[in-house]
């Protein structure tokens, strides 16, 4: 993610960091602080048969598919409904809970438009079912996301590259030449199996450090030219 200039001494050089081809988005509890409402659901429905959620539980659903975090509900709960059922009764919850509020993430709405007024391509790329990630591209301008990628237009769900590798395909780039933003470890191992240099910023969940990973606390003040020097400082060659 950057270009090389020599001094005419030759004892040094000037990283300039290159603007991405493009930038693919997480959904929840990166641009959108979403997780609580899937707690709250799952808590909810758990607590509905006479079981109890404990954050614990909860925080091993983050970043999962939804089919996946459905079976953890099943297997450490008195729910007996099926996972297809349980992902359909949890996305009527948290759907309505984002139709009435759209929490957005610190910096990150900001930092989209940013992006979006700068040109540099943009994709959605969620564990959440297209009934779900509607509701925020609804609230969004046409066209802010040149692609969207959800749980259920997948055959593997993060931490499988596949998700990243589809969007990348789809804009019709290099998946190394563009950006990702995550925030949980499932998230942030898709993204960098796909080869994509990634900016993690933990919320719910810590996220272990990984090589070809960068963490943040905040999108808050990161602007296009600032995500690009954050890779750019993360994937650098070592001088020789």
């Amino acid at each position: 993610m950057t270009t090389r200039r020599s001094s005419r001494r030759g004892t040094s050089r000037i990283e300039t960091p290159r603007t991405p081809a493009a930038v693919l988005w997480d959904m929840d509890g990166t641009l959108v602080d979403t997780e609580p409402f899937w707690i709250g659901a799952e808590r909810a429905l758990v607590e509905s048969y006479g079981g109890t959620w404990s954050d614990e539980l909860a925080h091993r659903c983050v970043g999962n598919p939804l089919l996946v975090s459905a079976t953890i509900i099943r297997d450490n709960s008195p729910v007996e409904l099926t996972p297809e059922q349980i992902v359909d009764h949890l996305l009527g919850l948290v759907v309505a809970e984002m139709r009435r509020h759209v929490p957005w993430r610190p910096g990150a709405r900001e930092l989209l438009e940013s992006l979006v007024a700068e040109g540099i391509p943009c994709a959605l790329v969620t564990m959440s079912y297209v009934r779900f990630a509607q509701v925020l591209l609804d609230v969004l301008p046409a066209g802010t996301f040149a692609t969207v990628v959800t749980g259920d237009a997948v055959t593997h769900g993060k931490p499988h590259p596949e998700p990243y590798l589809t969007a990348a395909e789809r804009l019709g780039v290099d998946p190394r030449d563009c950006i990702a933003l995550e925030d949980s470890p499932p998230g942030v191992r898709s993204a960098v199996a796909a080869g994509v240099p990634t900016v993690a910023v933990p919320h719910v969940v810590p996220v272990p450090a990984l090589a070809g990973a960068v963490q943040v606390t905040t999108l808050d003040g990161v602007t296009p030219q600032g995500l690009a020097r954050l890779v750019a400082t993360a994937t650098a060659p070592a001088e020789r």
